[in-house]
């Protein structure tokens, strides 16, 4: 098999593994149409309010696997020795790929979740330490606040930074593909949450545990 064609492989399959809408599929299977209830989105957070905590949580650990499963697979089948790309080029690659599945899902004629679960998946798998920490954050600010956007973006952002800084050289040979994946990954998901922010600014986002929200962080 040419580089080339294991490259397309890599891309193809880990977007169509990305684009699985658990969300919906989930919320589907208990009677509901999570396209049409809250917000519409088909984030583990819509799922979460409208269909139970319990089946929310089950879906942010499914699009949590679908972002880490593709860069795990490429690494442990060693596909990025058969490439001719910088170190981790062809995990992050993977990685995105699955990203943008989730974020513009095929199967739903790409109407996407926010992206936060399937991205901090990819990201485990590409930094885990850096990802753990980012996650303990998130968490933290969530019980603090219970603004699942802000403990979102703080959690996106909290990644770039410690790429950044503890990375030794973030910017060299070994670093940089990485580099770029964390800072595309945060502008993606500081995108998706604009309507968020802005709520934010205008005091009228959404708490976790308040009925009937406007949107899903």
């Amino acid at each position: 098999m040419t580089g080339t064609l294991l490259l397309i492989l890599v891309v193809v399959g880990s977007y169509l593994l990305g684009a699985i809408p658990f969300g919906w599929v989930v919320a589907r299977a208990r009677g509901v149409d999570i396209l049409r209830v809250g917000s519409g989105n088909i984030g583990a957070t819509n799922v979460a309010r409208k269909v139970g905590l319990g089946w929310g949580i089950l879906v942010f650990l499914l699009d949590f696997a679908k972002g880490a499963v593709p860069v795990v697979l490429v690494r442990w089948l060693d596909l990025s020795a058969k490439v001719d790309l910088p170190p981790h080029g062809l995990a992050a690659i993977a990685g995105v790929s699955a990203f943008l599945g989730h974020l513009f899902p095929v199967y739903l004629g790409f109407r996407g979740g926010k992206g936060v679960a399937t991205g901090a998946g990819v990201a485990v798998a590409l930094v885990p330490v850096i990802t753990l920490i980012a996650l303990a954050c998130w968490g933290l600010t969530l019980a603090v606040t219970r603004f699942v956007s802000i403990a979102s973006l703080l959690g996106a952002a909290l990644v770039v930074l410690l790429q950044m800084t503890w990375t030794p050289a973030p910017w060299g040979n070994e670093g940089i593909v990485i580099t770029i994946f964390c800072l595309f990954g945060a502008a993606l998901v500081f995108l998706r949450h604009a309507t968020n922010i802005r709520r934010l600014f205008e005091g009228t986002e959404h708490r976790l545990g308040t009925p009937d929200p406007e949107g899903d962080p």
